[in-house]
């Protein structure tokens, strides 16, 4: 289905007023401003640098990553059914691999997502193959597969949606996935050159939900959490926003390229880059397109990746779904003041005559 289509069809479902109301008064204010945008530290990849500056106009943003209740009440109201829930399209599919890979079989098309699976000692951190594997039946209320269940993670942040099914949400709560430059002005919290979302020191099992021990073999669980923590579970930034860094990885609306930055390098200041209107990704060489992703999740490691990060970015097809890919939404200015008044329309209560 289309993004066109799919926004049709969104609108003339349940609007978000059907759920739970404080999920509509979770959001913080994110100041409009310039920042620098990027990094140029020894653990910035090519694809961070070389850091431009950007401005950014005012707009609010959840202050959570969505959980699996908000996600709940969004089937709940709309029927939606999650891409992992769907058969795999092999035509769509062959698009993104190289020209002659033979079709899987039937039972590899059937619903599924992606799982992470904890792999033996010794094993490379750089053998992804060896630590991911396509388990049907896993879907976001069914995170470890068929026989799993969101169980008392209520409050955990929902995975296994793709960016279609997080788009279709934004849509139904009236907002939309934040663009890069968003989610990263937001990520900073009014930080300037430091390199993590609390400042400068290095990464502790108190400030965020990262991978403890070596990584892909052993996580100590230092910091409380195996796999996803409750949102919250770690102080804010200085914006109020938790689980910026770690927890799980974050879609945004951009198209990823690899040079992007490069392209910009020469602007004194790019204002509100709604991102490309193509995708160039050399780890996906054969994908029509790709979406950024930010924040880092429990998966991360110092060793590895280092991408809980504000300025580190990573990219996947726009129909993958993980155990450790989730989201959160952001309004516009204009959007929040529209759901502020259609809801105090429907609290008042009408006249009698």
């Amino acid at each position: 289905m289309g993004v066109t289509t799919l926004t049709l069809l969104l609108l003339m479902l349940p609007g978000p007023f059907g759920q739970d109301r404080s999920a509509q008064n979770d959001v913080v204010h994110i100041p409009a401003g310039e920042f620098t945008m990027g990094a140029s530290s020894d653990d910035a990849r090519p694809d961070e640098r070389p850091p431009h500056r950007i401005f950014v106009d005012a707009f609010h943003m959840s202050k959570t990553e969505i959980t699996n209740r908000q996600f709940q009440q969004f089937i709940d109201a709309t029927g939606y059914v999650t891409t992992a829930e769907r058969p795999v399209d092999w035509e769509q599919l062959k698009k993104q691999v190289p020209p002659g890979t033979p079709k899987p079989d039937d039972p590899t098309l059937q619903p599924g997502s992606m799982v992470f699976v904890q792999p033996p000692q010794g094993t490379s951190p750089n053998d992804v193959a060896a630590r991911w594997a396509w388990v049907p039946g896993t879907r976001w209320s069914h995170p470890e597969g068929p026989n799993s269940s969101v169980g008392t993670r209520w409050r955990h942040p929902v995975v296994h949606v793709s960016h279609e099914d997080a788009t279709a949400y934004a849509l139904w709560r009236g907002g939309s996935l934040p663009t890069e430059a968003q989610w990263e002005w937001a990520a900073r919290g009014g930080l300037k050159a430091q390199p993590f979302v609390w400042g400068d020191a290095p990464i502790e099992p108190t400030h965020a939900n990262v991978w403890q021990g070596v990584f892909p073999t052993k996580n100590t669980g230092a910091d409380g959490h195996l796999g996803t923590a409750p949102v919250g579970a770690f102080p804010p930034n200085a914006y109020g926003l938790v689980d910026m860094a770690g927890n799980v990885w974050e879609w945004t609306a951009d198209r990823y390229q690899h040079d992007l930055y490069r392209s910009r390098a020469h602007a004194k200041l790019t204002r509100n880059p709604a991102g490309p209107a193509t995708s160039s990704d050399p780890r996906n060489p054969h994908a029509p397109d790709t979406r950024v992703h930010r924040g880092g999740s429990f998966l991360c490691h110092a060793s590895y990746c280092s991408s809980y990060r504000p300025a580190a970015r990573m990219a996947t097809t726009p129909d993958s779904a993980m155990s450790h890919l989730g989201f959160r939404i952001v309004f516009s200015e204009a959007q929040r003041a529209a759901l502020i008044a259609a809801e105090t329309a429907t609290s008042t209560p009408s006249a009698t005559h």
